[in-house]
């Protein structure tokens, strides 16, 4: 790895994708992308980025901003509660540290929501700390690199690999830790065939010298989803319709449209709801969550008065106001067509 320093440096300051992020080294910046870039594609990170910038500008505006517009913002990106901790983040930096992000990597990690990869990218992008950011790209090029056939869902292993990056960090390991990362998303790729060809690293990569680039890391099986049946109830009282927050579980706290476990028949729909004046079976929709699948079946109901325990809103309200997960969403479409 010492060898794959500089060529990697060299590369990635001659090919990074311009990316707002990368506009400059504020700290800030760099950590609401970061915590976005959590299981999110680049490319659909890009416009929430934008947008959330515009509306939320500083670390003061952040920890004054309301959970529902906060949570408006990150609609569509899912893993709800890394919003939550954002804000949770930017109240403690007005508290304890007068408005001003940290500057030391054990401060900065003390921050909720953020551990030790979020932690050494903020640290080494913006202050220049000697800190690793490691992630599964960088697992995954360092073992190809170095031609060691690793475990890399080990959290040991990933301990190890840290520790070793760490005593060849350059004095510039923002792009470093960046170039590294880089080269796993677009090069050295992990599923299908890496772009060995057109790698800075091919001369110094044991992987790719022994015809191993697809048997490291070692791939481990992953566990089967877990499965679950939900009926969604598409409650309408003239213009208005039924929403209700979560109250436990996955996507706590988040707006929702009534629902319960299992799939239910019209007999036992009827006898749920009262006053029903229209009930038909609507549309199915499929939600595939990290460790999830979620099965749903959904009934549009009219009903004659609005019932208790619901929070009852317009159309654009919803699309206004009112954050839905992405496994709700798709259900407004049959309110579209009313």
């Amino acid at each position: 790895m010492k060898n794959a320093v500089e060529l990697l440096l060299n590369w990635y300051l001659q090919n990074r994708r311009m990316l707002p992020w990368r506009r400059d080294t504020d700290p800030y910046h760099v950590w609401i992308s970061e915590i976005m870039l959590q299981q999110t594609r680049i490319e659909a990170v890009i416009d929430y980025y934008e947008r959330f910038m515009k509306k939320v500008p500083s670390i003061q505006a952040l920890s004054e901003i309301s959970e529902d517009e906060l949570l408006k913002l990150w609609q569509g990106l899912g893993y709800y509660s890394r919003a939550r901790n954002l804000k949770k983040a930017a109240v403690q930096i007005m508290e304890k540290h007068e408005g001003i992000f940290p500057d030391n990597y054990a401060d900065i990690l003390s921050l909720p929501g953020i551990g030790e990869y979020t932690a050494g990218a903020i640290g080494s992008i913006s202050f220049g700390l000697k800190e690793v950011a490691i992630d599964g790209n960088v697992m995954r090029v360092f073992t190809r690199v170095t031609g060691r056939d690793l475990d890399i869902s080990d959290l040991k292993v990933k301990k190890e690999i840290g520790e070793e990056i760490k005593k060849i960090l350059p004095k510039n390991s923002g792009d470093f830790n960046q170039g590294i990362m880089e080269l796993g998303e677009v090069i050295c790729i992990p599923n299908g065939m890496p772009k060995c060809d057109i790698c800075p690293l091919k001369d110094v990569c044991v992987a790719h010298r022994n015809n191993l680039e697809l048997s490291i890391p070692r791939k481990i099986l992953k566990k089967e989803k877990q499965e679950e049946e939900y009926t969604l109830f598409l409650m309408v009282c003239k213009d208005k319709i039924a929403l209700r927050k979560r109250t436990s579980g996955l996507l706590k706290n988040m707006w929702e449209f009534p629902n319960e476990s299992g799939f239910l028949t019209y007999d036992e729909i009827l006898e749920k709801i009262p006053s029903i004046q229209e009930l038909s079976l609507s549309m199915t929709h499929t939600h595939i969550f990290t460790h999830k699948k979620w099965f749903m079946n959904s009934y549009y109901m009219e009903v004659e008065k609005e019932l208790e325990g619901y929070v009852w809103v317009t159309l654009d309200e919803i699309l206004e106001q009112y954050a839905l997960p992405s496994a709700f969403t798709p259900f407004l479409k049959v309110f579209y067509k009313k």
